[in-house]
């Protein structure tokens, strides 16, 4: 059944082109696979695609986090190259210069990418 077939994570992109870049050149993400209809990155040992849509970057919510050991110096790293990160004001969320700071002490920023949708870095606490 399902619980054997490995899954691929697909993120929507109004330019697939211009996305490419981004993941590649700003993210600093390996493009492992390319075909005329979608694109694949690895991370961590994980992959996940993109494809272009004309509903690329509307979802108002998280489409991927990455696991940081170091917040601050990733956050560092991409302010550097242009990305911003989001301020939040929610109900049990709210950032402070970017971060916000979960009672388990989970540190997490999110920002856009060059499409639009919302990508997070969350640093856990040390065992």
């Amino acid at each position: 059944m399902l619980g054997d077939a490995p899954v691929l994570a697909m993120i929507p992109a109004t330019d697939l082109a211009r996305a490419k870049a981004f993941y590649s050149d700003t993210l600093g993400l390996k493009l492992v696979d390319e075909t005329a209809e979608d694109v694949t990155f690895e991370s961590g040992g994980t992959r996940f695609g993109m494809y272009e849509t004309p509903s690329g970057g509307q979802a108002a919510h998280t489409l991927a986090s990455f696991k940081v050991g170091d917040l601050d110096a990733e956050m560092a790293a991409l302010r550097d190259r242009g990305v911003t990160f989001e301020e939040y004001e929610f109900p049990g969320l709210t950032t402070k210069g970017g971060v916000a700071v979960g009672s388990d002490g989970l540190r997490a920023a999110w920002f856009k990418d060059c499409e639009g949708n919302i990508l997070c870095l969350a640093e856990r606490p040390a065992a």
